[in-house]
């Protein structure tokens, strides 16, 4: 299988986006987007999901995070939709931890109190199905020191929208479930966390199906 690679360029009015992924990579990134913890967040799902990721965005932060957030989403969304091409002979359905049955597809998550899940599908249909996140949706996962200074802030909601930018434009089925967690920075870890063990494994080669469209449609 070729190296699978895709660069990305989106502007708008709001952000400004370059965006640089290797499927097959090794887990290295180099991330600025002007929001300090949107950056962990990435850099760690580069390193767990197993890919090589640059991404640089230039956005209205001092307005709010949101389009950031979310424009990057849609803009890694892409980047997967291209890279991975007609996804021949790919897993399509993602789990980072070997189990019994790889098309269960799911990926569980420790992240000291918290435990979430993640289920992808790269079946070419756009869907996200949030569950369990309930009271925190309206919490801050990190505060701003000063009001004017909203690049240091990070609500819990803006999670779902860059997930559900991802989802949008991967065209995949996603799905993120939270088990239990109080924490909000570590839900919002485990979660992309979550989501980057089953895209890794959902990317990986099925060497059984070498060659074939894994749906019985022949088209993804």
């Amino acid at each position: 299988m070729d190296v699978r690679r895709a660069r990305i360029r989106r502007v708008t009015k709001e952000t400004h986006i370059t965006l640089d992924l290797v499927v097959d990579g090794r887990g290295r990134s180099k991330i600025h987007t002007g929001v300090a913890f949107f950056d962990h967040m990435l850099t760690l799902f580069a390193k767990h999901a197993v890919v090589d990721l640059t991404l640089r965005c230039k956005g209205d932060v001092d307005v709010d995070a949101h389009h950031t957030v979310e424009d990057c989403g849609i803009a890694l969304g892409q980047a997967f939709l291209q890279a991975l091409g007609d996804k021949r002979g790919i897993r399509r359905y993602g789990s980072g931890f070997h189990p019994r049955n790889p098309f269960t597809g799911e990926s569980f998550v420790p992240m000291d109190e918290t435990l979430a899940r993640g289920v992808i599908d790269f079946c070419g249909r756009p869907t996200l199905v949030w569950r369990g996140m309930g009271e925190l949706a309206y919490k801050r996962v990190t505060s701003a020191e000063r009001s004017q200074d909203a690049s240091s802030a990070f609500r819990f909601g803006l999670a779902k929208e860059f997930f559900q930018g991802f989802a949008n434009e991967s065209r995949c089925a996603l799905h993120l479930e939270l088990l239990y967690g109080e924490e909000p920075h570590h839900v919002v870890e485990a979660l992309f966390k979550a989501c980057a063990k089953a895209v890794d494994f959902a990317c990986q080669a099925d060497p059984r199906i070498a060659g074939e469209i894994p749906s019985t449609k022949g088209k993804l």
